[in-house]
C-alpha cells in the first residue's frame, strides 16, 4: 500500500504541475513568444544578420551581430548547431561564428520571456547581459588561439556573406506590436494591474468548485505549488480548443487559409484576453475584474491584425503562421512531458540535498550548475523548468544562473557535433572557456543576490573585459609581427 501511495502521490504532483503550468505560464507569456519566433524566422531575411558575420566585417561589427542574431533569428538549443555549422562553413570567421553558438540559445526570445516569468526578470536580464558579455569574449579568445587555422578557414572559400538583405521598417513594426503582447501580459504594473472595472456573474458553485481544484491540485507558495484556478481551468479548457483546431487550420496553413485557420485564430484571440483578467471566486458566484492588461492586449492585437492586412502579402502571413505553428510542434510537446516529469520527481528530491550542494554561492556551488548543465540534455525551455525545481528546493540563484548559461549551449550531444564541425582541440578549448565564464556569471550574479553593489560589480566586469580585450589586442600584435618575420624570412 506504501508503495502505491507514493505511486499515486508522485502521479497526483506530476498531473498538478503540469496543470499549473498551463494555466499559469503559457498563455501571456509562450503563446506570444511562439508568434514572435515564427514572425522573426519567417519574415527576417537571414543574410540581413548573417551578413554581418564575414570575415570582411570589422571586429565592432561582427561580434555583437553574433550575438544579437540568436535573439533575432529566433534560434533555441534544437536549432542552434545546424545555423552554427551552415554559418561557419559559408565562411564566418571562429570568433564570431563561436559568439553566435555560445549567445544564441541564452537570448532566445522563447527562453529569455519564460526565464522572466518562471523565475523573475532579475535572472533574465542577469542572463542577457552576462550571455552577451561573455559570448563575445569567448568568441575573441577562440580567434585568438586559432588564430592560424581560421585564416587557412578563411582562405580556403569566397566569403558567402559578402552580400546584403534588408531588414524592412514593416517588419520591425510587426515585431513590435508581437513584443508589447508579450510585455502587456507579464509585466506586473500598475497600469496593467488595477481593476478598471468590476462585473458580477451569478454562477451557482464556482467557490465550491475552486475548493475542490484547491484539493486536487494543492496550493502552497512555500513549496513551489501554484495551484489552479477556475479561471485557470477555463483557459486549459480554451487551449484544448485550440490545439484541436490549430492542428486542422495551421499545420497546412503555408497552403491557404480555411475555416479552421480562422477558428483557430479567434481562439487565440479570445484565450488571451480571458487570460488578461481576473476571475475571482465569491460567495454566490464569481467577481470578474476588468483590467488595463485587457484594454492593453486588445488594443495591440488589433493593431497586428491591422498591420498584418495592410503591410503584409497573403503569403507572408501564412509563413508566419506556419513557422509559428512549426515552433509550437517541435517545442511544446517536450515542454509537457518535462513539466509533468519534474512534477513526479519532484517529491523524491530533498531539499537538503539541493542546499546542500548549491545552497550558497561558491565556486564549488556555481561548478556543480555548470556540470549539471553541460552533461544533462534537457530541450529548449525546459531547462528552466528544472531550473525553477532548483529554485524551489532551495539552490542558490548564483549557480541556478551558471547552469542556465551552460545548459543550453552545452551537452554531450552538442560536444560531439561541434568537434565534427571546427575539431575536437577548439571543441574542448571552447567546452573549457563555457564552464569558465558561466561559473564567473554565477558568481558575479549571485554576489549580486547577496548584496554586493551592482555598480561595484559592473566595474569589476567592465574592468575585467577591458584587461581582456588589452591582452587580446597585446597578443594579436605579437602574433602579427610573428608573421611578418617569418614572412619575410620566406622572402
Amino acid at each position: 500500500m506504501a508503495i502505491w501511495s507514493t505511486v499515486l502521490g508522485m502521479l497526483q504532483g506530476g498531473f498538478g504541475s503540469l496543470a499549473a503550468y498551463l494555466a499559469a505560464h503559457v498563455l501571456l507569456c509562450l503563446v506570444p513568444a511562439f508568434f514572435i519566433a515564427g514572425a522573426l524566422t519567417a519574415l527576417v531575411p537571414q543574410e540581413s544578420i548573417t551578413r554581418y558575420l564575414g570575415r570582411s566585417a570589422k571586429k565592432w561589427v561582427s561580434y555583437p551581430a553574433a550575438a544579437l542574431g540568436g535573439f533575432v533569428l529566433a534560434v533555441c538549443s534544437c536549432t542552434i548547431m545546424p545555423l552554427f555549422a551552415g554559418i561557419y562553413k559559408r565562411g564566418a570567421g571562429i570568433g564570431p561564428a563561436i559568439t553566435f553558438l555560445f549567445v544564441g540559445p541564452a537570448i532566445c526570445i522563447l527562453g529569455l520571456s519564460y526565464t522572466g516569468v518562471a523565475l523573475g526578470m532579475d535572472i533574465a536580464i542577469a542572463r542577457l547581459i552576462l550571455a552577451i558579455t561573455f559570448g563575445i569574449g569567448i568568441g575573441l579568445i577562440m580567434a585568438l588561439i586559432f588564430s592560424r587555422q581560421d585564416r587557412e578557414h578563411a582562405d580556403a572559400g569566397p566569403d558567402a556573406f559578402a552580400g546584403s538583405a534588408r531588414f524592412e521598417g514593416r517588419i520591425a513594426l510587426f515585431a513590435l506590436l508581437l513584443l508589447a503582447i508579450l510585455l502587456a501580459g507579464t509585466l506586473q504594473v500598475g497600469l496593467l494591474t488595477n481593476a478598471w472595472a468590476e462585473v458580477s456573474l451569478p454562477i451557482a458553485g464556482v467557490e465550491g468548485f475552486q475548493q475542490t481544484l484547491d484539493r486536487l491540485v494543492p496550493y502552497d507558495a512555500s513549496a513551489g505549488e501554484e495551484g489552479v484556478s477556475v479561471q485557470g481551468l477555463v483557459l486549459i479548457g480554451l487551449l484544448g480548443l485550440i490545439a484541436l483546431s490549430a492542428w486542422r487550420g495551421l499545420s497546412h496553413v503555408d497552403e491557404g487559409f480555411d475555416r479552421w485557420t480562422w477558428v483557430s485564430l479567434g481562439l487565440i484571440i479570445i484565450t488571451l484576453l480571458v487570460a488578461s483578467v481576473v476571475l475571482e471566486p465569491v460567495a454566490g458566484g464569481a467577481l470578474l475584474i476588468l483590467n488595463g492588461r485587457l484594454i492593453a492586449v486588445g488594443a495591440i492585437l488589433a493593431g497586428l491584425g491591422y498591420v498584418a492586412a495592410t503591410r503584409f502579402e497573403v503569403y507572408e502571413v501564412q509563413e508566419w503562421l506556419w513557422e509559428s505553428w512549426r515552433f509550437v510542434r517541435q517545442i511544446f510537446p517536450l515542454l509537457i512531458v518535462g513539466v509533468f516529469g519534474v512534477g513526479v520527481v519532484r517529491g523524491l528530491i530533498r531539499p537538503e540535498w539541493i542546499q546542500a550542494l548549491a545552497g550558497r554561492n561558491t565556486v564549488p556551488a556555481n561548478l556543480v550548475g555548470v556540470i549539471f548543465g553541460v552533461f544533462m540534455y534537457f530541450p529548449s525551455l525546459v531547462e528552466v523548468i528544472i531550473a525553477n525545481m532548483f529554485l524551489d528546493l532551495g539552490m542558490h540563484r548564483g549557480p541556478l544562473l551558471a547552469y542556465l548559461m551552460s545548459d543550453p549551449v552545452m551537452s554531450l550531444q552538442a560536444i560531439l557535433i561541434l568537434s565534427a564541425v571546427i575539431g575536437k582541440l577548439r571543441t574542448w578549448v571552447y567546452v573549457g572557456w563555457v564552464a569558465l565564464f558561466s561559473t564567473l556569471a554565477g558568481l558575479i550574479y549571485g554576489a549580486w543576490v547577496d548584496g554586493t553593489s551592482a555598480w561595484l560589480l559592473l566595474a569589476y566586469l567592465m574592468a575585467g573585459m577591458g584587461l581582456l580585450a588589452l591582452a587580446l589586442k597585446m597578443a594579436g600584435r605579437r602574433q602579427a609581427r610573428r608573421r611578418t618575420a617569418m614572412s619575410g624570412v620566406t622572402e
